[in-house]
């Protein structure tokens, strides 16, 4: 196992890159200083720099997704509040049921397709205001969407949704994990796709390419109070400047270059298929290809894994492969002839 970045082809996930040469000398270059105390400035010019980038008033760093979402809950819920979201989304169905540690809200989990409930949904499940039910409070969207297949979601799709929560009074949520590729795959600025929502959060270590860290948006006083369950979480990284610098360096140099990783994901679908393996391909598709089985996906597993391919289960019968910056031409190729083996 120790070798595998070395010489297998990772398509797990785009968390298992590592730090490019030019990013390792920006974090050995990195000034740093105490961060709980507000010092670090490598922290703070990242966390300004990743607010401009998603259009908000201010951004804080933290060390993980995971964290970035739950901190996200907790600043905008109470204990019992209600939370709206997909079944399908990141935070219900991949954080552990961390909410129910930590901001103790209520889940109402709604379906739909490609990740999304629809607007007349989410009318029908916002319960009128009284005692007997939990106050409304929160609806939490995702873009790209996972387990939809890594799709990319369009501001105009999500419109009418928001439109609902604000005739209810709900603050909206996006994770933003791959907010990245989904505006790479639009062609449009990522602002566009964070402008109707109160926070959101975006990781700095899966396709960007940065070894760790997440940062959560939005307005000054909403991170002042996010600052505080930050610390409550123990996320306060002190010399994290070492850290964020790869951030920096992440969100100037590694943004453009994630339409190479679609492009690959895209070619490496259409050559599955040619092969006759049923790829589901979302809507608008970035950097994930899922292939569907008529077998065990562990078996799938067990057998690329003793070809040096490494990909990931969706579930009993289906198969996710995530390009990234680790993974070159080459390496698409090595896994479509394995593919090519199996069938």
């Amino acid at each position: 196992m120790n070798n595998i970045a070395h010489t297998y082809v990772d398509l797990r996930s785009d968390t298992v890159t590592r730090p490019t040469p030019a990013m390792r000398e920006a974090m050995y270059r990195a000034e740093v200083g105490d961060d709980v105390y507000g010092e670090d400035p490598t922290v703070n010019r990242l966390e300004e720099y990743a607010a401009h980038i998603l259009g908000k008033e201010a951004s804080v760093f933290v060390p993980s997704g995971t964290m970035a979402n739950q901190i996200a809950i907790l600043t905008h819920t109470q204990r019992g509040d209600e939370v709206f979201i997909h079944r399908d989304n990141h935070i219900f169905y991949y954080e552990g049921g961390a909410a129910a540690m930590w901001s103790q809200a209520t889940f109402n989990q709604l379906n739909g397709p490609q990740g999304l409930m629809t607007a007349d949904e989410l009318e029908a499940s916002i319960r009128p205001r009284n005692i007997h039910h939990p106050r409304p409070r929160l609806l939490a969207l995702e873009n790209t969407h996972n387990r939809a297949g890594g799709a990319a979601i369009s501001r105009e799709r999500f419109f009418p949704l928001v439109q609902v929560a604000r005739r209810h009074d709900l603050s909206v949520h996006l994770d933003g994990a791959r907010i990245a590729n989904a505006a790479v795959a639009l062609n449009v600025d990522i602002r566009e796709l964070t402008q109707d929502v109160d926070s959101v959060s975006m990781c700095l270590s899966k396709g960007l390419g940065a070894p760790v860290g997440s940062v959560v948006a939005g307005t000054r006083d909403y991170i002042d109070q996010a600052r505080v369950y930050r610390k409550w979480l123990g996320g306060g990284m002190r010399q994290a400047g070492i850290i964020a610098a790869a951030g920096i360096y992440a969100l100037d140099k590694h943004i453009n270059r994630l339409a190479e990783d679609h492009g690959r994901a895209r070619y490496l679908a259409q050559q599955l298929q040619s092969l006759g393996y049923h790829v589901d391909m979302p809507l608008v598709p970035t950097n994930m290809v899922m292939v569907d089985l008529d077998r065990s996906a562990d078996e799938f597993i067990a057998a690329l894994r003793t070809r040096e391919i490494l990909v990931g289960a969706m579930g009993a019968k289906r198969l996710r492969l995530v390009t990234h910056l680790d993974v070159d031409d080459e390496g698409i190729e090595r896994t479509i002839a394995a593919f090519s083996r199996l069938f």
